[in-house]
């Protein structure tokens, strides 16, 4: 139990720091997001609607900065993080509402592929680490690791979408409006390429990260002690090495699931696709202040979640958190 009560209490400690800073950061950026809309629509909004602007963006000069930071941390818990600059009249809840189920859809599902296809290659890989299959393995997960991924997807966008013309460039689903199964097929038919590139570049970080701890579980002393008894391969290989090999992966999947809320960014947007990425970089270049501190806050939040998960799987996963060792 205290290791749960110390782990939550860190995570608490960690969510108020995040808060506080996605307070502050916005606030040190010259201007504010009032100004910028009165300068976004060149003349069309008056002056006089600047304090109604400020306010609606939620810094109001006539407050002082504490009262701003309390106003904040209720905005938070309510879930009222104001009006989008970039989507106005939108709220930045609506905004993130529309493009996140997109990203968890797309980035969640091929995360989950991937972690798997990675883990099982990375054990077969380690187990097996003189045969044919592990030569090729290494090399091949090392270059996919390494290459960037939106060269991936603009090498797969120009061959199959342009060259081929086998699938759609951009987009999400048919511009004509498709109902029903079709439009459910169209946003499968969208999806390829994005998942591919988000797949074949995950992967081969997932098996070198297993293979390597197949590895050095190998060389412990029970492994070896094991071998000695005469138990089955199957035995050794699943219950011994495998099952000690993924508690380090495990950590590393639940960092992977946060950051899906993240989305991936350069692939979201070599394919136009409208997951919360794309929303980022149009936060960005439309300097949207309060969808950007929205779209902070919930890839830090979620990174947190994940991570205390992870920590507090750990007590049913390895027996030495439950006893409390090192």
């Amino acid at each position: 139990m205290k290791y749960v009560f110390r782990k939550i209490l860190i995570f608490l400690l960690t969510a108020w720091i995040t808060l506080t800073i996605n307070f502050i950061l916005p606030r040190l950026m010259p201007g504010n997001p009032a100004l910028a809309m009165i300068a976004k629509f060149k003349g069309r909004l008056s002056v006089q609607a600047l304090h109604s602007l400020e306010v609606a963006f939620g810094i109001n000069p006539d407050q002082s900065a504490l009262t701003q930071y309390f106003h904040y941390l209720g905005q938070v818990l309510t879930g009222n993080f104001g009006v989008s600059l970039a989507y106005y009249p939108n709220t930045v809840a609506q905004e993130v509402a529309i493009h996140m189920p997109w990203t968890i859809g797309l980035v969640g599902i091929i995360t989950v592929f991937s972690f798997i296809g990675g883990t099982m290659l990375g054990i077969s890989s380690g187990w097996r680490r003189n045969s044919l299959g592990s030569a090729i393995n290494v090399p091949v997960s090392i270059f996919l690791n390494a290459v960037p991924y939106f060269w991936i997807a603009l090498v797969l966008q120009y061959v199959f979408a342009f060259a081929l013309g086998w699938f759609p460039l951009t987009g999400a689903f048919a511009v004509s409006g498709p109902t029903g199964l079709a439009l459910v097929g169209s946003i499968l038919y969208h999806a390829i390429l994005p998942a591919l590139t988000i797949f074949v570049t995950s992967l081969g970080g997932w098996v070198l990260t297993m293979r390597n701890n197949m590895l050095n579980v190998l060389g412990e002393d029970y492994v070896t002690f094991a071998f000695a008894k005469g138990l089955p391969d199957n035995v050794i290989k699943n219950n011994y090495v495998a099952r000690n090999a993924l508690l380090p992966n495990f950590t590393g999947f639940a960092i992977a699931i946060g950051l899906i809320v993240s989305g991936a960014l350069l692939t979201e947007i070599v394919f136009s696709y409208p997951g919360v990425g794309y929303l980022i970089f149009q936060a960005v270049i439309n300097l949207d202040y309060p969808l950007m501190q929205a779209l902070f806050f919930f890839i830090t939040m979620a990174i947190l979640v994940a991570n205390l998960l992870a920590d507090l799987a750990y007590v049913f996963l390895d027996p030495r958190v439950r006893l409390g060792a090192e």
